[in-house]
């Protein structure tokens, strides 16, 4: 039977009763899709082919020696659980729709992918997100790319070692066109956070049984079915077993110190003070920089982060309509739209993103987000998120706001806050806070299945 993608219940992976097309898909699916594969040090490869048959031997070649399947993955995950055995390190692999192309399909294959999006690439669909205009885009993400290769591990020496291989293997008349290197950012508590300092990660779409059991579920459900992140791999040799998901990538660039300077402005014009004073960039945020959400509590409370929780009954008195997180995952709606998020924090800082140090001593810039995230449906999801919730400033609500962390636009309607947390008194309207992350490029690819890969 093919695997149905639209089944509620999470994916027991490792049951006895497992059938064989499950086995199939996992055992040729690319791992960090349905799982977090560990990344903690990640090179991304940017890659261009110019000669097909080369083009589908390096490919053939990376995927027959070094990408291991879900399957495997998997394995590997539960056997650290159980004896501390480390695992292999990450290599994934998206294709892009001009990467098809010099790859030797022809239009009617592309037409498989029915995904639009897709098929036009990122840089002429720069209109339906607001994005900058790709002549403002860096260099690398202006040219064509064909392919990105990712390369992730815990080690930043075996992420190295590979890369050189990998690169030592590209064949000549391919060109290396830019490269990205993440870095992964904890807190004192040892919780992944971005360069705002705030917990990131925390919610996710789950869709593994084991995962899924170790959850608290009495307000939210974090399952979701396969088809928020999977669809048949349509150039596959067998699309009904052979699964891929459409890859986005973009590289945000934070402004660490405007970012600071507005969260100190908004707690003074609130007057906001003490262990308050925290509050003003959890109401951007939608969570306080330990991850306790701002519906649960007027301030953070220490702890592991919660995710059981929901926006019901908060009419904006405790998280603004706009908060990042409500924008991004409202949760009591819009569940086929999540994501499932694989970015990776990069740029080097001489501070401690997570304490109290004044807004001067923050990075201006080169520090920032590699922003990856798997999808069913480019449309459905990713743009959908962007351009329906986060740029949308009657979001929920009228005149909500933007999402003050990564909506895009012209943010020309004037917002109000509350002032104490849980109670109706609201501000007076002011202007939006000014944009603090910024698109430097990106692309649409395809994370084939490793059957497509290895019959090239």
């Amino acid at each position: 039977m093919p695997v149905d993608l639209n089944n509620e219940q999470p994916l027991a992976w490792d049951s006895a009763t497992i059938d064989a097309d499950t086995k199939a898909m996992l055992d040729n699916l690319q791992p960090n899709i349905l799982r977090a594969h560990v990344r903690e040090h990640l090179s991304v490869l940017f890659v261009r082919f110019n000669d097909v048959a080369e083009g589908r031997a390096f490919l053939r070649h990376i995927a027959t020696t070094k990408m291991k399947s879900a399957r495997k993955h998997l394995q590997e995950v539960r056997d650290f659980a159980a004896s501390g055995r480390r695992g292999t390190p990450y290599v994934g692999i998206g294709i892009s729709r001009a990467g098809y192309v010099d790859l030797g399909h022809s239009n009617d294959d592309l037409l498989k992918f029915r995904d639009k999006a897709f098929r036009d690439g990122m840089k002429r669909r720069t209109a339906e997100v607001n994005d900058p205009s790709v002549d403002q885009w860096e260099w690398t993400f202006q040219r064509e790319i064909h392919a990105v290769i990712l390369i992730g591990d815990d080690e930043p020496d075996t992420v190295a070692a590979l890369r050189e291989e990998i690169l030592g293997e590209l064949p000549e008349s391919a060109r290396l066109l830019g490269e990205e290197t993440g870095q992964g950012l904890r807190n004192p508590a040892g919780d992944g956070i971005e360069h705002f300092g705030y917990v990131d990660g925390r919610s996710q779409p789950l869709f593994l049984k084991d995962e899924v059991d170790r959850e608290p579920k009495k307000r939210w459900d974090p399952a979701f079915p396969l088809a928020n992140v999977l669809l048949p791999d349509p150039l596959a040799p067998n699309p009904v077993r052979h699964h891929g998901s459409y890859l986005v990538f973009r590289k945000l660039e934070q402004n660490v110190r405007a970012f600071k300077e507005i969260e100190r402005n908004l707690a003074d014009g609130l007057g906001l003070t003490g262990a308050d004073l925290d509050r003003a960039g959890a109401m951007l945020v939608g969570r306080f920089k330990d991850g306790t959400p701002l519906t649960s509590k007027a301030k953070a409370g220490g702890g592991p982060v919660a995710n059981d929780f929901t926006f019901d009954g908060d009419d904006g008195s405790k998280c603004p309509f706009s908060g990042h997180v409500r924008k991004t995952n409202p949760r009591s709606f819009g569940r086929g739209v999540l994501m499932a998020r694989r970015g990776q924090t990069y740029g080097e800082r001489i501070d401690e993103p997570w304490d109290d140090s004044p807004p001067e001593y923050r990075p201006s810039g080169e520090v920032g987000l590699l922003f990856m995230a798997f999808n069913g449906s480019l449309i459905d999801q990713f743009e959908f998120t962007q351009q329906t919730w986060a740029n949308n400033p009657d979001f929920e609500n009228p005149a909500t706001g933007h999402d003050p962390v990564i909506g895009q636009g012209d943010r020309d309607i004037k917002v109000a806050f509350p002032k104490v947390w849980g109670k109706p008194e609201m501000s007076p309207p002011q202007a939006q806070v000014a944009q603090t992350v910024t698109m430097k490029g990106g692309e649409y690819f395809f994370a084939p299945s490793l059957a497509y890969l290895r019959n090239l």
